[in-house]
């Protein structure tokens, strides 16, 4: 009995057919397949092995972002049906490759800047047709009260100081817990970017400017760290919130300190980084004689010090772009908030009181902090039950900076075991 020859088996094109059926489906590929004829037969192979397998098989970049640059080449070279082809294909992907609807906005947003306005503006509308037919819900939504997604919702408080701050939403749309970091003397809300951009995605955060900082108010001093504490209780009541994890970062630690203490119903727990339950005389002594160089020589007569103290050696040598950008933020301060900040650091002392603490209480420290030596933060450990201390080992005052994935890690480790929050 005789048999068809066997057709040819080309190893190429079929591992090619394999991804273009992982990434486009099996009924494009059958219909695109199953037109060809003698004419457009050679291209079919010729796409399949070339743009399939040379270039879809290698391992160098994941499928999805193969996706993303195919989505971004076609935007900006207004090749709308190849576009619309991998749009609807990158939404109805597999679980490692499929792009959100969010995803694929934020592939249009930037391709704006690099690709132009119009071509990006086409590419929206056949976006909107895509999603629209794949039965994806699009409320209305007011474009002048739409927020940054890497910033937030920013505003200012209504009662006084005012407070500058922003809050991010959950991205997940259910918020486990409500988050709020507090920033260290001469910083503002900016130094916690990057951690509340990655925590946004599953908690509520709150970052704000205390007075005399960034965007918030200046207010005759001298300040206390209970009046720090009473900025923190008005803005939060302000945003109607349930009580948060506060994750305190030096003067913000001390201030999360005393919001604990004075407000223990706000507080669900306190995560305290490089900070201090007080400071000796002669700690003290330190900062009347730093506000006495502000009063006289104005922030630019101590920017120099203090970046030296936020950072290592190391580290100041290595990433001199950012540590300039943290002088700059010193030498922006206001020199008389800075200064009623330092009135208030100054007289900052809870170590007696640290014992009332019923809250999960991490602490982090850094192994190179020479403002807050590691000594201080267990200090605060042994003065607050059941608190547990994480010493970084590559990191001075601003740890959170100097190493970011350690800090993140920690504040994760704690966060985890949490109770979820009620906020929706």
């Amino acid at each position: 009995m005789s048999q068809d020859p066997c057709p040819l088996y080309d190893p190429d094109f079929e591992r090619g057919l394999a991804n273009r059926r992982r990434m486009l489906g099996d009924a494009w590929v059958d219909q695109s397949i199953g037109k060809a004829n003698s004419f457009n037969a050679e291209f079919q192979n010729f796409i399949t092995r070339y743009a399939w397998h040379e270039i879809w098989s290698r391992p160098g970049l994941p499928p999805k972002t193969r996706r993303i640059i195919v989505l971004s080449i076609t935007t900006a070279l207004g090749r709308w049906e190849e576009f619309e082809l991998h749009a609807r294909a990158a939404l109805q992907g597999g679980p490692e490759d499929r792009l959100t609807p969010d995803e694929l906005r934020e592939v249009l947003m930037q391709a704006a800047v690099y690709a132009g306005v119009p071509a990006a503006n086409t590419a929206v509308t056949h976006a909107l047709k895509i999603l629209r037919e794949l039965g994806y819900e699009l409320p209305a939504a007011d474009p002048g009260s739409v927020t940054h997604g890497g910033e937030g919702r920013v505003g200012r408080s209504g009662t006084r100081p005012a407070l500058g701050y922003s809050m991010r939403e959950a991205r997940s749309g259910m918020a486990r817990h409500t988050i709020v970091l507090s920033h260290a003397l001469g910083c503002d809300s900016s130094m916690w970017d990057a951690l509340a951009n990655s925590l946004a995605g599953e908690h509520r955060v709150i970052c704000y400017d205390h007075r005399g900082h960034g965007n918030s108010e200046v207010t005759a001093g001298p300040y206390a760290m209970q009046d720090l504490a009473e900025d923190a209780e008005r803005l939060l009541a302000e945003l109607d919130s349930d009580p948060v994890v506060w994750v305190g970062l030096s003067m913000g630690g001390m201030a999360g300190q005393e919001l604990a203490l004075r407000h223990p119903e706000r507080v669900k727990a306190l995560v305290l980084a490089n900070s201090t339950a007080g400071y000796s005389e002669a700690g003290r002594a330190l900062f009347r004689e730093r506000i006495a160089q502000v009063k006289a020589g104005g922030m630019a007569a101590i920017a120099d010090g203090v970046v030296q103290r936020y950072f290592s050696e190391r580290f100041r040598e290595a990433r001199k772009g950012t540590v300039e950008s943290f002088r700059r933020r010193v030498l922006a301060t206001m020199p008389d908030g800075y200064a009623a900040c330092c009135e208030a650091i100054a007289g900052h002392d809870t170590g007696a009181r640290l014992a009332e603490l019923r809250v999960p209480t991490p602490v982090i420290a850094g192994a190179h902090d020479q403002a807050t030596p590691p000594e201080m933060s267990r200090a605060i450990v042994e003065r607050v039950r059941g608190a547990a201390l994480a010493v970084l080992p590559e990191a001075a005052h601003l740890s959170c900076i100097e190493q970011p994935a350690a800090f993140e890690a920690e504040v994760r480790r704690f966060i985890r075991p949490l109770a979820v929050s009620t906020y929706m």
